[in-house]
């Protein structure tokens, strides 16, 4: 499983570019990546890239929010519920194309900032617009789209996309469940994706990369946890991280994730995951039978 390895994170000069403390992390991340698949074709029965997916009226975007004065929320500002709607509301003029009248959206989104706080999670961020449908930052990384495509004909494998955080009304850091799944009302606005998560299951053994290690492959691999400890704990053991293809999201002088990505991984070989490189021969893994 490959992780959002897409222009928007991974070209330096794109939207949310992850360079890590290095300033070059995805760069040279995707360098690995891509050696890995090439070296162990005979070994990887299946690829599955997930693609962050987004359009400009989404919950963590810009033109979500607004302030009295009408001015949109500046991108890395964190919004918690004591931020609304004393400083932050819903920007009334997108709520139409959302279905909702401007007084219910409101509602909605003090009810999510809320329920993030309530399930410790972190604060709304409010992230430049990024992996935009149709765009070119929502493209794969073109060296790894065409080791996906390569690996699908030498194995006669087809590569399985899987779309992500395409509802306007939640995040979707992890492939598979949203933040929030239910509105003000406890009614569903989003599913947990358990059709893929079976699919992960079945195989032998799981490989993980792509960006970024502190958010969407954090996110994903906690829930990827925590169902795998509610089926059977042991299950843990057959995931391998590939520590060196993934990066946290640091953005000089404002935010630093490196910490908070670094305990995540620390969490997640404490319960039986195990960290690797993607340089070390395959064959060397802890508990790897080829």
């Amino acid at each position: 499983m490959a992780i959002d390895v897409q222009n928007t994170f991974c070209i330096p000069d794109f939207e949310l570019f992850v360079g890590g403390r290095s300033g070059r992390g995805a760069v040279e991340d995707n360098v690995r990546l891509c050696e890995f698949v090439y070296r162990n074709l005979p070994y990887l029965t299946a690829i599955a890239p997930t693609m962050d997916t987004h359009t400009a009226a989404q919950i963590f975007h810009p033109a979500f929010w607004v302030d009295e004065s009408g001015n949109h929320p500046p991108a890395m500002t964190m919004i918690e519920s004591d931020d609304v709607p004393d400083q932050w509301r819903v920007n009334p003029l997108i709520s139409a194309s959302l279905g909702y009248e401007p007084g219910l959206l409101q509602i909605y989104a003090e009810h999510y900032v809320k329920q993030l706080s309530q399930d410790g999670k972190f604060p709304l961020t409010i992230w430049p617009f990024h992996s935009m449908l149709g765009g070119i930052g929502h493209a794969l990384v073109s060296a790894f789209e065409e080791a996906c495509f390569f690996h699908n004909l030498a194995r006669q494998s087809q590569t399985r996309f899987e779309i992500k955080g395409s509802n306007p009304l939640t995040e979707n850091y992890s492939v598979l469940r949203p933040e929030v799944l239910v509105d003000q009302e406890s009614k569903s606005i989003a599913q947990k994706n358990t059709s893929f998560l079976q699919k992960l299951l079945e195989f032998d053994y799981l490989i993980i990369a792509g960006q970024a290690k502190s958010h969407c492959v954090a996110w994903t691999i906690d829930d990827l946890l925590t169902e795998i400890q509610a089926i059977d704990p042991t299950l843990a053991q057959k995931v391998y991280l590939l520590e060196d293809c993934t990066s946290p999201v640091v953005v000089p002088d404002v935010v630093d994730f490196t910490e908070a990505g670094e305990a995540a991984f620390d969490r997640f070989a404490k319960a039986g995951m195990h960290r690797v490189k993607s340089t070390d021969s395959i064959e060397s893994w802890p508990n790897l039978q080829l």
